[in-house]
């Protein structure tokens, strides 16, 4: 899952200016908002930390999976040119909101409270790495695919969301005010 995090976070935020300039915005226009897009990104944040004891970490990852298949569905329709590049912008705010409320958040407190106390460095380094490397591989393969469509990849994250969501919903176990040790016996039954 820290693989597709850093997947579409990373690469929408790091090619925002070149995605906003491929729908038709000028560098002006782009840069304002680029500032946008990371005021959400504050915003959202810190809307889920204040929650994620009380809604559950499970919840937010299938309420912002939903949030970011919808908009990146959005954002890829709006790219591949069915219209309505004004909107782009807020699809893109769309997404950065739903991210920055769930996975952007949560994955780091998820992957803290899943490993049982025996393994739990070794998994969160292993989890920590992966996201890394795919996030560099992954940002010199997003402006190849790119290329053959500008909506492509948000076509595929959108894909990857919604599979998100399914798995979120059947295999991943709510953390939320389950001791460490009572989680290592869930995971053993």
């Amino acid at each position: 899952m820290k693989q597709r995090e850093k997947i579409r976070s990373n690469h929408a935020i790091s090619y925002l200016n070149d995605i906003f300039a491929a729908a038709g915005f000028g560098k002006v226009s782009a840069d304002l908002q680029s500032v946008a897009v990371g005021a959400t990104n504050l915003l959202f944040t810190g809307l889920a930390m204040t929650v994620i004891d009380r809604a559950g970490r499970r919840t937010l990852l299938m309420i912002g999976a939903v949030g970011m298949t919808i908009s990146l569905g959005a954002a890829a329709l709006i790219l591949s040119g069915v219209g309505g590049g004004a909107y782009l912008i807020w699809a893109l705010l769309g997404f950065i909101a739903s991210f920055a409320f769930s996975q952007g958040a949560v994955i780091w407190v998820y992957i803290a409270e899943i490993f049982p106390t025996a393994v739990r460095a070794r998994g969160q380094s292993l989890g920590s790495a992966t996201h890394w490397l795919a996030n560099a591989f992954l940002s010199g393969v997003f402006p190849l695919v790119a290329t053959y469509s500008k909506g492509a990849p948000f076509y595929l994250f959108a894909a990857m969301m919604a599979a998100q969501f399914v798995v979120v919903l059947l295999f991943f176990p709510e953390t939320k005010r389950v001791s460490l040790e009572e989680m290592a016996s869930r995971l053993e039954t």
